[in-house]
This record gives structure tokens, C-alpha cells and sequence, in this order.
């Protein structure tokens, strides 16, 4: 039986691959608890691979505060690049094939275009900066390796948009949301089915692959969506960027292009309001 090993297991993505596994009837993946499983901790990582012997690690651990990263550079830093780099490194000594999740925010995303995986990445925020190099440290490290970019995650688990709109939408008479920034939303759940997909194919078409739900939405039009589908009566107001600053910067536009992973894997991708639905559902439910 080939066993997976999952890093950052208490985290959304973590969660929601251990969802869908015991949803599909999936063993052999191992989800240490945080201290265990510390990427930080080079020698409990050896010791870790060295009692699990997996053959195939999914590093779903990272620093995602994107503001808080711009006053935090250098412990943002030391998760996302130094701690890949140690995942990398761990799983070459014990021969293991790493899916490492990284993010939209490796591009400038200031193009109305769809981002291919090889379209130059040019960060404008120290969270994007630091995932590109954990990407490069990686790619430098360790060759059977899949890094997969997704965007605006969320799921029935921990903090994420959807909840915050749900909870903020009860609580006040009106919203205001950002319109001017496009992009598409990620069903964790959609996106822990995919990765499971690439394990089962075993497929060593190593390499950078992008996933997100199919379509292309604004924060305001998303977040009207959340309030639609989940009953909540509230005024939303569309704003510029320039009327809710932020200490980091965010791609105005970052859709990107899935059709490598659909042809080398096979795997369909759904529409972003569909999978909304399916989560509210499972919020709805808890």
C-alpha cells in the first residue's frame, strides 16, 4: 500500500484531504500532529520519513497572513522558503515524491490574461515572494516534485472568506467589498480531490501545475454569491482597492490557465459557483 505523509495537517487543505480520503475510501496517509510534523525541525522530519517511509508528501504548511507577512519578513520567510527547502531535502534522502501547494501570488497579476504555469512570476507582496522561493529551492532540490498554485481557498474548515462573509453578513445591515480585483475562488475540497488525483496517477510529469475552480469572479461578486446561496440579507457596496488599503499588495488579476493539469491528470475541474453551493451546504449542515 503506498502511504502519503500530509505536512500542515491541521491546517484548511489538511483537513479537507482527510475529507475526501475517508470519503473515497483512500488509506495509507499518515497526518501528524503539528509538533511532529514541524518543517522547521530538520532532524524530526528525518525521524519522521525515517518510522513513516511515505512515498509520496503533500507539504500544505505555510506562513498565508499576507499582511501581517510585510512586518514579518523574516518568519514568513523562514516557513515558506526555508521550511520547502527542508521538505525538499528530507524527502530526496528518503526517496520520497513531494506535492507542495503554493499560490496566485508569485504574479504581478496586472495582465487580463490567463496565467500559464511558465508566465514569469514577479511578486508584489512578501507572502507571494517567499512562496516563489520556496518554489525555486525546491525545484533546485529535489526533481520529482509537483507544485501546484491554487487561489482564494476556502472551505467548510478554519478561517477563510466564505465563513467571514457568512458570520459579518449576520452581524451588520451593510458591507462593503473590493470589485476591482479578479480572480478564482478554490473549493479546498475540490483542490484535496486533485491532489489524491496525482497520487493515484503516480504520473511522473513532474513539474509547476495551476488549480482553482473554473470561472473568473471579483471579492464583491463572490461575496454576493456567498450571501445568495446562503440566505443572508445584506447591502453589499462595491469599492476600489484604493478605498480599503492594505499593508501588502494583492494581483489585480490572477485567473490562471488549468488545462495542464486536466490533460497530464485527467482531472475536471469545477465551476466556482457550483462548488460555493456544496460548501455553504456543508457549513449549513455543521
Amino acid at each position: 500500500m503506498m502511504k502519503t505523509l500530509i505536512l500542515g495537517a491541521g491546517g484548511q487543505l489538511g483537513q479537507c484531504l482527510k475529507t475526501v480520503a475517508a470519503k473515497r475510501n483512500i488509506e495509507g496517509l499518515i497526518f501528524p500532529d503539528e509538533a511532529t510534523g514541524n518543517i522547521l525541525n530538520l532532524e524530526g522530519l528525518h525521524n519522521l520519513f525515517a518510522t513513516e517511509k511515505p512515498d509520496f508528501v503533500v507539504n500544505c504548511a505555510a506562513y498565508t497572513a499576507v499582511d501581517k507577512a510585510e512586518d514579518e519578513v523574516e518568519t514568513c520567510r523562514l516557513v515558506n522558503k526555508t521550511g520547502a527547502l527542508n521538505v525538499a531535502s528530507v524527502c530526496k534522502t528518503h526517496s520520497a515524491k513531494l506535492i507542495h501547494v503554493s499560490t496566485d501570488f508569485v504574479f504581478q497579476g496586472d495582465i487580463v490574461e490567463l496565467l500559464k504555469e511558465d508566465d514569469l512570476a514577479e511578486p508584489i507582496s512578501v507572502y507571494g515572494l517567499t512562496k516563489l522561493e520556496g518554489e525555486i529551492d525546491i525545484i533546485d532540490t529535489l526533481p520529482e516534485h509537483y507544485i501546484v498554485r491554487t487561489s482564494w481557498l476556502y472551505s467548510e474548515f478554519a478561517n477563510n472568506f466564505v465563513k467571514t462573509m457568512l458570520k459579518l453578513g449576520t452581524e451588520r445591515d451593510s458591507l462593503n467589498i473590493i470589485a476591482d480585483q479578479i480572480g478564482s475562488p478554490t473549493y479546498a475540497i475540490d483542490l484535496a480531490g486533485a491532489i489524491l488525483d496525482i497520487i493515484a496517477a503516480d504520473n511522473a510529469a513532474y513539474g509547476v501545475y495551476h488549480y482553482s475552480n473554473e470561472g473568473a469572479v471579483s471579492w464583491y461578486d463572490f461575496a454576493k454569491a456567498i450571501f445568495e446561496i446562503g440566505g443572508v440579507e445584506v447591502k453589499v457596496g462595491a469599492i476600489p482597492t484604493s478605498a480599503y488599503p492594505t499593508k501588502a499588495m494583492r494581483p489585480k488579476f490572477s485567473v490562471m490557465d488549468k488545462s495542464k493539469i486536466k490533460s497530464t491528470f485527467g482531472i475536471e475541474v469545477p465551476y466556482w459557483r457550483d462548488s460555493l453551493v456544496k460548501c455553504i451546504g456543508e457549513i449549513e449542515r455543521s
